[in-house]
């Protein structure tokens, strides 16, 4: 009888225990560009790393399931999420009206506006409204007024924008007549050809701009322009996932308020960015 119950007992214990590896080990598959510091970058010895990638490992840790990481090309980042090729989706990726018809969103998990990286001796270097920032939606008048002041020093320029992303569209409608716009793959492609005389101007997240400026063969630019968030510009960056995955958008999403509120995004903004991006809603 004591053989019998030590038996069952070793059963059940190497049952739960099972059960609990399995828990443990539940992985979730993100997706993320590699080539967009200091959101998400290819570093030494083909490693990812970055602002996505260190907040996704701290909030799969959050909801108990393991990180698997793989590096995607933007322009098919997302039909690959709904060919569910992985489960999610963190590249710094604006949440817009547009990309919410086909995917859905956990967050924001930060807000970044936009600026222009420009040559410390171009005349667009002057461009009125540096430093300030203005949200499309709560001060339209006062952030459209600021784009306008920005057009006579970008008239007849060519300006590089990454596909895919919220700058064109923003080009579209307020610099359409304006300037040149002039589409690349990555963004690494049209820093390059700012280096290299090409085009005059790149429009991009401020953030990210903020991470070119690291380098060295930057060192004679500067970041410009009026800060403008929220609109066409988007509600934050958030993690992208498929409609159907209402669960993980729900664990995500409570991970990321308790990693807003204990400071642990802050924390990793002013280590990738050097400033807050944290979101504040």
């Amino acid at each position: 009888m004591n053989i019998m119950k030590s038996f069952a007992v070793a059963v059940i214990a190497a049952t739960f225990a099972g059960g609990a590896a399995t828990a443990q080990d539940r992985v979730v598959k993100i997706a993320t560009e590699g080539a967009y510091a200091p959101w998400n970058f290819t570093g030494a010895g083909g490693k990812l790393e970055g602002f996505d990638i260190d907040l996704a490992n701290e909030l799969c840790n959050r909801i108990k399931m393991r990180c698997e990481i793989v590096a995607q090309d933007w322009d098919g980042i997302i039909p690959a999420l709904q060919a569910k090729k992985y489960d999610a989706i963190m590249a710094g990726m604006s949440i817009t009206d547009e990309r919410k018809k086909v995917i859905d969103f956990a967050g924001p998990y930060a807000d970044s506006p936009n600026g222009y990286l420009v040559a410390k001796d171009s005349p667009i270097a002057k461009m009125p409204g540096t430093g300030q920032t203005y949200n499309l939606v709560s001060q339209q008048a006062e952030a459209e007024k600021a784009i306008e002041a920005t057009k006579p020093l970008l008239k007849g320029k060519t300006i590089g924008v990454q596909v895919s992303t919220t700058h064109p569209v923003f080009a579209e409608k307020y610099l359409k007549g304006t300037a040149e716009i002039r589409e690349y793959k990555t963004t690494e492609a049209h820093d390059l050809d700012l280096l290299a005389g090409r085009i005059d101007a790149v429009l991009a997240d401020a953030t990210a701009i903020i991470g070119t400026l690291d380098k060295p063969e930057f060192k004679d630019y500067t970041l410009v322009g009026p800060a403008i968030t929220g609109g066409i510009q988007g509600d934050g960056v958030g993690i992208g996932l498929r409609k159907e995955d209402t669960e993980l958008k729900q664990k995500l999403n409570e991970a990321i308020r308790a990693a807003t509120k204990d400071g642990t995004i802050q924390k990793l903004s002013m280590k990738w960015f050097k400033i807050n991006v944290a979101p504040n809603r």
